[in-house]
């Protein structure tokens, strides 16, 4: 089951803010004047003049506050951070990647309710986007812009088509040598080069029809073309359901009881 994190940490910085408010109006008056009371009592000589602690809670909620409404703004108006789960954008992101997701590219939104409300900019073909899928519209999906509002997409024995235009791709290498399976290549989509793989034998996704990308939505696919699930599959990705543009690998980490790897460190192309 996915936990939905944004909507947590929200109630998380509500709640804790709340107390410390409720406090602060209504609580610390209290104890201000029992702690006065406390230090009268004492200058007459009787005991007291022990100050008044604060409730646990309010004390919990002072203390986390903060750091929580720090991490909240930064990770919904500023950077975020996702670990690759799969495959499907292979070679150029591998599962274990942990990338860096800038939220404020495509413009700001509000978390949760995933409304924009300051406009800055419009994904380009070759991004690498984060976004939720139409299938699966609560669980984050990672893949290359392909297809923008209005563009005609067509795939014909692994050549992708952008408006009847093929996408220029060059040969890297073909494994295993001798009898290779798979070829890794380059690339172009607009003014952007990448690296993709693709079978050499074509999948069911060897060839798809022409398509036209829908106004204020994205035809998305992944890297490794015959082991992504993306727009082939299940359709167009809204505008709406946009959530940052992926731009760093900053740590690769395959398994729990392995060590973390930085040699992958660098921009996402």
């Amino acid at each position: 089951m996915d936990i939905n994190f944004p909507l947590i940490l929200l109630l998380l910085v509500v709640a804790t803010g709340a107390i410390w408010l409720f406090d602060a109006l209504f609580l610390a008056k209290g104890r201000k004047a029992l702690a006065a009371q406390g230090a009268g009592a004492a200058g007459k000589g009787v005991h007291g003049g022990e100050p008044v602690s604060e409730p646990v809670l309010v004390e919990y909620a002072k203390s986390f506050f903060p750091v929580l409404a720090i991490v909240f703004v930064l990770r919904s108006f500023l950077v975020e951070p996702f670990q690759i789960p799969s495959a499907s954008m292979d070679p150029t992101l591998i599962k274990g990647d942990f990338i860096l997701v800038n939220k404020f590219a495509y413009g700001l939104r509000l978390p949760v309710s995933r409304t924009k409300v300051l406009d800055l900019g419009e994904p380009k073909r070759g991004d690498v986007m984060v976004f939720f899928p139409p299938h699966m519209n609560d669980t984050y999906y990672i893949k290359r812009v392909i297809g923008l509002p209005g563009d005609e997409i067509r795939v014909t024995d692994n050549v992708l088509y952008i408006n009847g235009k093929a996408a220029p791709q060059e040969l890297i290498q073909a494994l295993p040598p001798g009898n290779p399976l798979k070829e890794f290549l380059w690339e172009d989509i607009g003014d952007k080069r990448h690296l993709m793989a693709k079978s050499v034998i074509p999948s069911r996704y060897g060839n798809i029809r022409t398509l036209v990308v829908p106004e204020g939505h994205y035809f998305m696919m992944g890297d490794n073309r015959d082991n992504s699930l993306d727009s082939r599959e299940w359709g167009f990705v809204p505008e709406k359901d946009i959530v940052g543009k992926a731009f760093a690998i900053w740590m690769h980490w395959d398994k729990l009881f392995s060590l973390p790897s930085f040699n992958r460190v660098g921009g996402i192309e």
